[in-house]
């Protein structure tokens, strides 16, 4: 279904034209690589996925815009027409609210740029656990601007190493492709004490991780 289609969408007060405003916006910049209509269906699915959860309808436009961005980009290194000069890591838990979060955002400090990562949920929350966000903060880690993610099959075709935490068969398996399950608590009905060690356990994971990569913490 076309964007111009989609007259009424809930939870913004103008959908379609903004809709139709990123979706122009992204042909542009992935000229040469999709075409309109592949841009168009991206947008529309981001938009959707991200709606079922979202809680402040303020943040969605922020949202969309970003996810549909990162899903691109996902799909245009896939395809070999993005270069990838660092590895790719996706982190994969139930909700992504906690634990893959916070992994991912332990990758990007601790590699300093020198790993590019992404996280996603096989049923995703509308928001970060506050306890996640405060044992990050308290480390020097602002994850506030992180959202929760559906898992989609273009991030998973563009990772290198794909990394799951308790959410089961949710990943498609493509060969080539280094997979690791880490057995973690969830953190969703933890106390703050052991939302801390769990996110030192994942530090430990993510050093692990870096040394096989040849990325030095």
């Amino acid at each position: 279904m076309e964007i111009s289609e989609r007259r009424g969408l809930p939870g913004l007060a103008y959908p379609e034209e903004y809709l139709k405003r990123l979706a122009a916006e992204l042909s542009a910049q992935f000229a040469g690589t999709f075409n309109p209509e592949t841009v168009e269906r991206y947008v529309l699915e981001s938009y959707t996925a991200l709606l079922r959860t979202a809680t402040v309808k303020a943040l969605l436009t922020n949202r969309v815009t970003r996810f549909a961005t990162d899903r691109l980009t996902a799909l245009a290194q896939a395809k070999g027409a993005l270069v990838r000069d660092v590895p790719e890591v996706l982190y994969v838990c139930e909700q992504n609210a906690g634990r893959s979060q916070m992994a991912a955002a332990l990758t990007d400090q601790l590699s300093e740029g020198r790993v590019h990562v992404r996280s996603a949920g096989s049923m995703p929350a509308a928001d970060l656990n506050p306890a996640v966000v405060q044992a990050m903060e308290e480390i020097g880690i602002d994850v506030g601007q992180a959202f929760p993610k559906p898992l989609t099959d273009d991030v998973v075709q563009a990772a290198d190493v794909v990394i799951t935490m308790g959410c089961g068969d949710a990943c498609a398996i493509y060969p080539g492709k280094r997979y690791e399950d880490w057995e973690l608590d969830d953190p969703e009905s933890l106390s703050i004490e052991d939302v801390r060690r769990v996110r030192d356990e994942i530090r430990d994971h993510v050093e692990q991780l870096l040394s096989s990569l040849h990325v030095t913490a």
